[in-house]
């Protein structure tokens, strides 16, 4: 009896290991927000890393976070390091294409909780009296991450902070 029971839990873990290893290697993660604002009023609150704390949800993580800026001001070459609590975790990102108005392009990089290397775009585009504001963030999925994704839905989780920036955003430069 016991051992029909281990392998059958055996059997399980295995089908679980197989059907994660078959996942896709790659994520996409966006959300897109509508803002009636013109692009102008938006870019330079995502160009410059100065600004975030005014937006971005993950400055509310640890109040206690290290920050450190370096690079360019704004624009490509600008640089952002922190170093927080479990939640806001250790990284660094920074600008590699800003077009004035319309793109942020970030090289993302995490080192605590976990490692990971991810690319992130904010592009605005002009929509009807308002701005079209996307963000989204590109990355490779190791095992470990494929094998999590089946008990928990990442995209929702990130997509809610992208979410609350964008509404952040949205309030900012709607008032």
């Amino acid at each position: 009896m016991f051992s029909t029971i281990l392998i059958i839990l055996l059997v399980i873990v295995a089908a679980v290991l197989i059907y994660a290893a078959t996942r896709p290697n790659d994520f996409v993660t966006t959300r897109t927000a509508t803002i009636k604002a013109r692009p102008e009023a938006i870019f330079p609150l995502i160009n410059d890393f100065r600004r975030w704390p005014e937006w971005s949800p993950y400055e509310k993580l640890d109040p206690g976070m290290r920050r450190t800026l370096s690079g360019s001001e704004s624009g490509q070459g600008a640089a952002y390091s922190w170093e927080g609590n479990g939640k806001a975790g250790k990284g660094r990102m920074e600008i590699v294409k800003s077009v004035p108005s319309s793109l942020v392009a970030l090289k993302l990089d995490f080192e605590k909780p976990f490692r990971a290397n991810n690319s992130v775009d904010f592009t605005l585009t002009p929509s009807g009296d308002g701005t079209a504001v996307s963000w989204a963030m590109r990355g490779s999925r190791p095992f470990i991450a494929k094998l999590m994704g089946l008990f928990m839905n990442f995209d929702t989780l990130i997509g809610r902070d992208f979410e609350a920036g964008l509404a952040n955003l949205k309030r900012l430069t709607e008032a």
